[in-house]
């Protein structure tokens, strides 16, 4: 896969002590930064990014919609055309969390797009970063290659991260519905 991003990121995540099995420190005015590196997915990441789309699966109560498989990922990620792309996030050389994004186009704008089909962050990095790191270095993306959108979507439910979103300046769009084919509906026009 040919690297899409300029160079690895680095976004700051409050200090504190950190071994395999500590929790994180929460951030506060008076902790000096701590280093979270995003950087691109490779094919040997394929069964990390699968841990971290079942979480999420599970996370949104749909793990049993899961069918992806660490072939398939291979193949579709990785492959000789990738689908789509993956950015990892590390905290001291510990998975934080992963994006999982594409490219589309906007018609009104006559510009690309960046579509982000998954964000997770674990747990225990929650509220400390992570999250915000991906993001925005999926905006930086995004405006690194003229795009003139950056999307996602996020369950009804799921409060938590919509005032994460807001929190960034995001607006959630209420005059769009999304439809979708798939399954038997999709095949029967194969």
């Amino acid at each position: 896969m040919p690297e899409i991003l300029p160079r690895d990121f680095h976004a700051q995540l409050p200090a504190g002590p950190l071994t395999p099995r500590s929790p994180l420190p929460t951030a506060s005015a008076n902790t000096p930064p701590m280093s979270c590196l995003i950087r691109s997915a490779s094919v040997d990441d394929v069964p990390l990014i699968l841990g971290f789309i079942r979480a999420l699966a599970s996370y949104e109560k749909l793990l049993p919609e899961v069918v992806a498989t660490e072939e398939s990922l291979r193949s579709t990620l990785f492959g000789g055309s990738p689908a789509a792309h993956v950015v990892i996030a590390e905290v001291h050389s510990r998975p934080a969390g992963f994006a999982l994004y594409f490219f589309n186009y906007s018609t009104f704008l006559a510009k690309p797009g960046l579509y982000l089909e998954d964000l997770f962050v674990n747990p225990e990095f929650r509220r400390h970063g992570a999250g915000k790191a991906l993001l925005l270095h999926l905006a930086q993306i995004a405006n690194a290659r003229g795009c003139g959108r950056l999307e996602w979507a996020v369950l009804d439910w799921n409060e938590p991260a919509k005032g994460f979103y807001r929190s960034l300046g995001a607006v959630q769009l209420d005059d769009w519905r999304v439809f979708r084919l798939t399954g038997a509906a999709l095949t029967q026009y194969a």
